[in-house]
This record gives structure tokens, sequence and C-alpha cells, in this order.
């Protein structure tokens, strides 16, 4: 196995959590134990048997795939990628194509985006569920009906053929994690450029960032997001290197997802308090039509 080769296989278990060593010597976990060796220590000789022809030596296990890629090698995948797709439909053949994230093998359904591309409002969610990942469109289940009414209450609709009152709708991940785990940091750093290049594509001119995965990613900050909601903040993609031309920062507001709101509806009177918020920036804005 060559330098190169190794550094890759060295750096994917990492990525995967095998990260220390319960032995001070390598075991090669592929090669059969001497159980006959074994029980002969343990029992004591047994009676003479005839000599054997000794079995050939157990060759080397086959080296690593090339193609085995490590959280680096993904991530300048998903850039390359990100930053050839100058449309919505090359973006996600891009996403569609690309092999750096796991789980991909494990969902059904790729889930791109649902609303109007037109739209000057953005809302980024955090990652499939199990009814998003079988219609292969974001919030389309329980939290999602939350999520209609709550934008329902200040006039946008995901379904609306008017852009003023429509919005669009993605997510950080375009996979379900399974069992709707919470994404890794590993997974989201993968994907970052792929949704960064989304919302460049789009354009909007206000966006609302739901929950703390995509706030935290796409603010790139660690506070949480008790701290983050109630305010807004300037949105600048990280990987400048998508850009020949950097965008405009985009004015985001941070809420609560839906789906913790379902768990906890004493929250929902500070959603509604964050909705009044972005209504206001809608109207500062000009983004607000007479109905």
């Amino acid at each position: 196995m060559d330098r190169q080769a190794a550094i890759a296989a060295l750096q994917w278990h990492i990525d995967v959590g095998a990260d220390e060593a319960l032995s001070d010597t390598p075991v090669d976990s592929t090669v059969m134990p001497d159980i006959k060796k074994q029980l002969m220590e343990q029992d004591g000789p047994g009676p003479v048997q005839p000599e054997k022809k000794k079995a050939p030596i157990a060759s080397a296990p086959a080296p690593l795939p090339q193609q085995l890629l490590g959280a680096s090698d993904a991530k300048k995948e998903s850039l390359r990628l990100a930053k050839e797709a100058n449309t919505l439909e090359a973006l996600r053949e891009a996403i569609a194509a690309f092999d750096g994230l796991p789980l991909k093998k494990t969902a059904t359904n790729l889930v791109f985006c649902d609303g109007n591309p037109e739209a000057p409002i953005m809302l980024v969610g955090e990652a499939p569920g199990g009814d998003e990942d079988r219609l292969g469109k974001p919030f389309v289940g329980v939290s999602g009906q939350l999520l209609d009414r709550i934008l329902a209450c200040i006039g946008l609709d995901r379904t609306a053929e008017d852009p003023a009152q429509a919005l669009y709708i993605s997510n950080i991940l375009n996979w379900r994690p399974p069992g709707n785990r919470t994404p890794s940091p590993a997974e989201v750093e993968v994907s970052l450029p792929f949704i960064e290049k989304h919302i460049a594509l789009v354009k909007p001119k206000l966006l609302i960032f739901a929950g703390g995965v995509s706030t935290k990613a796409l603010l790139q900050t660690e506070s949480g997001i008790s701290r983050l909601r109630g305010k807004f903040h300037d949105y600048r993609p990280i990987n400048a290197d998508l850009f020949d031309v950097p965008p405009e920062p985009i004015p985001a507001l941070a809420t609560y997802h839906p789906a913790y709101l379902l768990r906890t509806p004493s929250q929902k009177k500070l959603v509604w308090q964050d909705m009044l918020m972005f209504q206001q920036k809608r109207q500062e804005l000009g983004l607000l039509t007479e109905s």
C-alpha cells in the first residue's frame, strides 16, 4: 500500500469514529485463528496423526480501494460538483451523482426542494424525515403541516404561483439520516457546498433557518438556537471558492424547527414573535404586496 492510500484509509477510519487503538500490537482480523493449536494448548497433545501437507500461507489482505474517500476528499468533491452546477437541475443531478455521503445508500429518495424557485423567500431546514424520504419533498410530514400553518399566518404558501406570496424550501442535507437521527458534523460539512450553491442559484431576498443544525452550519457558529433566534443575521457563504464574485449578504432569521415545536408546544409563542419580526422585515424590503 503506497503512502497516499495509507493516509486515505487512516482518514476514513477517523471519519467513521475508529480513532482509538485497543492494543499496542496490530491484529489482522482477516486471518482465521489456528483452532487446532489453541485446543492442543488447552487439552494437551492428542493421539499422533499422520503428517498432512501444509496448507499454503494466506496471502496478505488486498489493498483498500482507491475510491475510498475520507471526509476531506468528499468535501473537495462536493465543492467541485457544486461549483460546476449553474442551474437548479444541474445541482440536483450533481447531488444525485455524489457518492461521498454514505446516507445516500440508506435513503430511499433524494429530497431536493419544494415551492416556487422564483419566490424572494427561502427556508432551509435540517434533514429529511421518513415522510420526506418516501415522497422526495421537504417538510411534508406532521412537522411540515405545522410549518405550513405557521407560514400561512404571515401570508406565505409554498404552492402559491405568485412569487410574492410563495416561498422556496430545502434542507442542509438532501438524504435522510437513518432513524431520523441528527446529522453529524462531518455530514453537514460535506453537504454545505451544495446548500450554499442552492441558495446562490435561487437568489432569495430573505432567508429563514429552521432549527439549530441549519442555523449553526450556515452562520458558522457554535451558539445554540435559543441564543440565535429572534434576530436577523447576515448570511454569507463559507465556501468562497464556489463563486467567482462573492454574493452579497442575505438577511436570515433563525427560528425553532417545527418538529421541536411538536415536542415543546410552549415555544410556539416565540416562533410567532419571530414571524412578526420576519413580516416587518418583508415590509421594510418592499416584499409585501397589498392583498
